[in-house]
């Protein structure tokens, strides 16, 4: 091979490592820039069903306080805790995200509380991030790979990926088992814009899916003064180490392949109410994870109510 042919290859291949880094760094400042003290807008409306004598629900709009906090923020890895803040007097930990580079190992939800753990292909993932996300008591909910966008000034991402039902509706309905989520974050001028549209799915075994109902939802981040979530931050600080506890312990559960089954409720009540104590009497990772290990359903139980 000719020495020019050498230099000329060299060359190509430094500058798509750079354009490759230049991307990346695009990537993790769209995803930074997802954190800090929020006013948020939730709404979402259902707009088609197949079966004309479906009646449609009504709206849902609600509005919150919210500090999105890096608690996580390395090379390949940003990790988003969400505090809500009621009332200027209390703080409720929220969902997490967890966003990862090239990341081979999702989870994928099927129904009754179920999850299916797997690998992806390395090339399906080159260049994409995934997104993990997590309940309020960091049990899993939704994961997803894709590529953040960057063009003509607009930074997304979108991914459609399986759920449980969204909090807002588990607890008032049971027409529909899954939710198939279009999941769109963009980044703002004032913000961020969390856009959904939704499929509300019924799922059994040995049958094709059946679609109930379509849905769009928008989430309106628009941040706010810092000092708003002052008290987030403060409460945070104070209880960070627990929830870092609670992390490591999932992720002993979460290294694994195959199935998680969770059983919805132990004593009667649901994995968050337990929390309470443990989180009040600052728990250890022992004790933490002797909790969680009893909503891990064995391979002969079926998902109903653990006495």
């Amino acid at each position: 091979m000719k020495k020019s042919t050498i230099l000329l290859a060299l060359l190509v291949s430094a500058t798509t490592i750079m354009q490759a880094q230049k991307k990346r760094d695009l990537d993790r400042q769209a995803i930074l820039d997802m954190c800090g003290c929020y006013d948020i807008t939730f709404k979402y409306t259902e707009t088609f069903a197949p079966e004309i004598d479906y009646e449609k629900k009504m709206d849902y709009t609600a509005g919150a306080l919210e500090l999105a906090l890096p608690i996580v923020d390395e090379k390949n890895k940003i990790s988003i805790q969400h505090l809500l803040v009621i009332n200027d007097s209390m703080v409720i930990k929220h969902w997490r995200q967890d966003w990862e580079y090239e990341n081979q190992n999702v989870f994928y939800y099927d129904k009754d509380n179920n999850w299916k753990f797997g690998t992806l292909p390395k090339k399906q993932v080159k260049g994409q991030w995934s997104q993990k996300v997590y309940q309020v008591d960091d049990s899993p909910r939704y994961s997803g790979s894709a590529t953040w966008v960057h063009v003509d000034g607009k930074h997304y991402w979108e991914n459609k990926t399986d759920s449980p039902l969204p909090r807002r509706e588990y607890s008032k309905r049971s027409d529909y088992n899954v939710m198939k989520r279009g999941n769109r974050q963009e980044i703002t001028s004032y913000g961020w814009v969390h856009e959904q549209d939704n499929d509300k799915i019924i799922r059994k075994d040995g049958k094709a899916d059946v679609l109930l109902a379509q849905e769009k939802g928008m989430n309106i981040y628009k941040k706010v003064e810092d000092s708003k979530c002052q008290l987030a931050v403060d409460w945070w600080n104070e209880h960070k180490e627990f929830w870092a506890n609670v992390r490591d312990s999932w992720d002993q559960v979460y290294d694994r392949q195959g199935d998680l089954t969770l059983l919805k409720k132990v004593d009667e009540k649901p994995m968050f109410m337990h929390f309470y104590p443990l989180e009040k009497a600052e728990a250890g990772a022992g004790e933490i994870s002797q909790l969680i290990n009893k909503f891990v359903a064995d391979s002969g139980q079926t998902n109903e109510e653990s006495k």
